[in-house]
This record gives C-alpha cells, sequence and structure tokens, in this order.
C-alpha cells in the first residue's frame, strides 16, 4: 500500500508502515493527501528499511544540533552518495537508537528505520520528513523557509525573525486588528516562483499552531521582525535583504555548498519581485497596523 501527497506542488509518496501519515500521528498531512497516481512525477518516495549499515557509510559530517522537543541530538551527513541524517537520544551512546533517514543523490528514495519493529514516534517522524523534503525540492528552487505567514487581500506577508522574537505573536495581532487578515502557516511555509512569481505554500509542518491549509498566494512582502521599545519599519537594500532571509532557511543546509547554492539562487528569484522590510517593534496593535499600512499603503480598517 502507498499513498500521494502534494506540497508546494511536489509529490511525496509513502509505502508501508509510512502509507497514511495522518495515522501516525501527523494529522498535518491530511490536507494534502491525494489520489496515487503511479505515472505521476514523485520527488521524494519514503521507503522502510535501510539500504545497509550506516556503519558502512563514510559519513563527512556537516552539521550538528539539538532537536530540544524530542530530546535528541542530530547529525546532518554527507557521503558519496547523498545526505544521510540520524537522530539519537540525548546522553545516549548506542547506534542501535539511531532514527536513520537517507537520501541518495538524483533519487527520489528516501530510506528510514524508524518504523523498524515499532510505531514510528510522530516528532522524529514529522521531523525528518521535513528535511529530506527540504532535500528533495531543494534542486527544484523551493525553500521550506522558518516563518509565521498572513493572507490579506489575495497576498501573503512572510514574518520572519528568531525563536521568540514574535512571529507568531504579530500575526496575531494582525488577525485581530486588521479586517480579513488570515494565517497560512505558523512556523514552515514553502516557497518557490511559480511562473516567475514568487509564491508561498501551505504545508504540514506549522509548529505549534495547527494550521495546515493547502492554498497558495503571491507573496506580497516579507518582514524580518526585531523586538524594540518603539515601532518603526523601513525597506531593505538587497544585500541586507538577502541577509534577513538566510537564516530563517534550513540551518544545516548551510554546511553543504550545492545546497546553499540553491537557496541562494531561489531567494534572489524572490527578491527580485518582492520587498524586505525591516520592523523594530513592540507586542502591539499599533506594531500590526504600522507594518499593514507600509506594506499594502492604505490605512487600516480595524477588524
Amino acid at each position: 500500500m502507498s499513498k500521494d501527497y502534494i506540497l508546494a506542488g511536489f509529490r511525496l509518496r509513502t509505502f508501508e508502515p509510512y502509507a497514511d501519515l495522518a495515522d501516525d500521528g501527523l494529522r498535518g498531512f491530511k490536507p494534502f493527501a491525494v489520489d496515487f497516481d503511479e505515472d505521476a512525477r514523485v520527488v521524494m518516495e519514503l521507503h522502510p528499511d535501510l539500504p545497509t549499515a550506516i556503519a558502512d557509510y563514510d559519513l563527512h559530517l556537516l552539521h550538528a544540533f539539538e532537536f530540544e522537543d524530542a530530546r535528541h541530538d542530530c547529525f546532518f551527513c554527507r557521503y558519496e552518495g547523498g545526505h544521510l541524517f540520524y537522530m539519537r537520544p540525548q546522553g545516549c551512546n548506542d547506534t542501535l537508537h539511531d532514527t536513520i533517514f537517507i537520501k541518495e543523490f538524483g533519487s527520489a528514495k528516501v530510506y528510514s528505520n524508524i518504523a523498524a519493529g515499532k510505531a514510528p514516534d510522530p516528532s522524529l517522524l514529522r521531523f525528518g520528513l521535513w528535511m529530506m523534503f527540504g532535500l528533495a525540492i531543494n534542486p527544484h528552487h523551493a525553500i521550506a523557509i522558518h516563518s509565521s505567514v498572513i493572507v490579506k487581500d489575495g497576498g501573503a506577508v512572510l514574518f520572519l525573525g528568531e525563536s521568540g522574537t514574535g512571529k507568531s505573536t504579530h500575526t496575531r495581532l494582525w488577525r485581530e486588528n486588521i479586517d480579513g487578515a488570515r494565517l497560512l502557516n505558523d512556523d514552515s511555509p514553502i516557497i518557490r516562483c511559480v511562473d516567475g512569481i514568487p509564491t508561498a505554500f501551505g504545508s504540514a509542518w506549522s509548529g505549534k499552531t495547527p494550521c495546515y491549509v493547502n492554498r497558495r498566494f503571491p507573496i506580497k512582502a516579507i518582514v524580518r521582525l526585531s523586538q524594540a521599545p518603539y515601532n518603526k519599519m523601513h525597506r531593505l537594500g538587497t544585500i541586507n535583504a538577502l541577509g534577513a532571509l538566510l537564516p530563517s532557511c534550513p540551518p544545516a543546509f548551510a554546511y553543504d555548498t550545492e545546497l546553499q547554492d540553491n537557496i541562494c539562487d531561489t531567494l534572489s528569484d524572490v527578491l527580485a519581485a518582492v520587498p524586505v522590510y525591516h520592523l523594530e517593534c513592540l507586542p502591539d496593535a499599533d506594531a500590526a497596523r504600522l507594518s499593514y499600512s507600509t506594506i499594502f499603503g492604505t490605512e487600516t480598517s480595524e477588524a
């Protein structure tokens, strides 16, 4: 048994025991499920079992980081034939407890041992899929970007910033104070150019906010947030705009030259058509009204 999902126009296929991701605790995938089509182009296929033991790979570690939500350490590696990503319980040195995902170069196939003899851990499966899907769409100039996205008047506005900066707070303030503002995604929308138009897509990954919207909108603007004791907003030049966007792209990919080059190419296409702003702000309604009026060039209508 297998099942297809389409996210940002890219088809993901899963096989038993991963066939129905919603049944495995990943309800965010349900709105993206589509009929199986054996003739359709697939960018990623999730297969059970590993082609060989991890010890048989000559791994080059690209990046190590913590996944605190699941209390695991993560290791993003490259080997001769592709990328290998594994997660290990913190404080554990036993490789038998590693959760592994392998993505081969030039292939849609992804292998994992996450369900070997047990039900997959939803947090690990969700994050492993996010990493592997990001690898799969990277050559197609698409990026899962860490942001909170609001939609207003048919256009998407992405709010970026470090964790704790107030992205979710700011989009909530839009919904409370800007008539017609709606949330598209609260953590990891996917952006890409469609027919030359920078576009934001809802995704199956939305952080702690269950917002799984299978829709897409042209990007109206991108805003980098920072906390301040006042509200002030200005547009960034191209170099500073690129610097504002890069930290919100998948951090581990920055350690692989080819992946990062593709990200930079994608961002360059986006920046050619989309204004990027820096908003220094308080967590208040005036900040939301300021960003709305600056982007849309109109006075606010309170909700």
